[in-house]
């Protein structure tokens, strides 16, 4: 278990709520959501291992990320992509740390592949920029991606906030999904981009055979960053399921 730095919002609120970012992510990227769902939850938002200001260690697969989420769960914990996944372990093999279970844009199933092209992209770039400007042009990304990617760039450091390096090794495990028996009985929301292609109708069968009570979702005119692309219908979409 790696202990992750959090952000904490809503303090003192009685209920609980752990948002946990995708691959490449950050804390920061749930900050605005986070901000605005602090009026009626106290919201953890950690940044993953080897993401972040948080540990680097030398292995992430989804048992790792799961056992280091546990002490900061107690109540609902909402995911996205890869955090996605993370919450899904956390749920399956820890039920009692779970109370309501929110998937964004992921599948408890293997994508297959070996590497990531924006895994690719980034370990292509020199860190050390002379400014955020000159790092976006060197950037073989999406235009689109591009300013989501550099935020973990530390310029004044000259480095990834990632750990590119064990990331790049354990991929197969980032995008698999590993053998698991165990069923989460509580409620479950799996919450998707209309315009993304992560959930499709054919894992139903996976999500409803490991989550029973899986209600499913999809916001209109939004790609797998739902969050970012529709804020204000993610938002709804949450507080809707967490109220029910």
């Amino acid at each position: 278990m790696t202990e992750l730095r959090v952000d904490t919002y809503g303090e003192g609120q009685p209920r609980r709520l752990l948002l946990v970012h995708g691959l490449f992510g950050q804390a920061r990227n749930f900050g605005s959501l986070a901000r605005r769902l602090a009026d009626r939850f106290e919201v953890t938002v950690p940044d993953l291992r080897n993401h972040g200001r948080s540990p680097w260690t030398e292995s992430h697969g989804y048992p790792d990320l799961a056992a280091d989420l546990e002490p900061l769960a107690g109540g609902a914990v909402l995911g996205h992509s890869m955090g996605g996944k993370a919450a899904m372990w956390l749920a399956l093999t820890r039920p009692e740390a779970v109370e309501r279970l929110i998937v964004a844009d992921m599948a408890p199933v293997d994508y297959g592949g070996t590497t990531h092209p924006m895994l690719e992209a980034m370990a292509a770039l020199d860190p050390a920029q002379p400014s955020r400007a000159a790092a976006r042009e060197k950037l073989e990304a999406p235009e689109e991606l591009k300013d989501f990617l550099l935020q973990s760039l530390d310029l004044g450091a000259g480095q990834w906030l990632v750990n590119l390096g064990t990331l790049r090794r354990d991929m197969p495990k980032i995008l698999g999904w590993p053998p698991i028996e165990m069923r989460y009985e509580g409620p479950a929301l799996f919450l998707s981009g209309a315009e993304s292609d992560y959930v499709r109708p054919e894992h139903r069968e996976d999500i409803t055979r490991l989550f029973p009570a899986a209600r499913f979702a999809r916001i209109p005119g939004a790609g797998h960053f739902l969050h970012a692309e529709k804020p204000r219908e993610f938002e709804a979409a949450v507080r809707t399921f967490l109220d029910g």
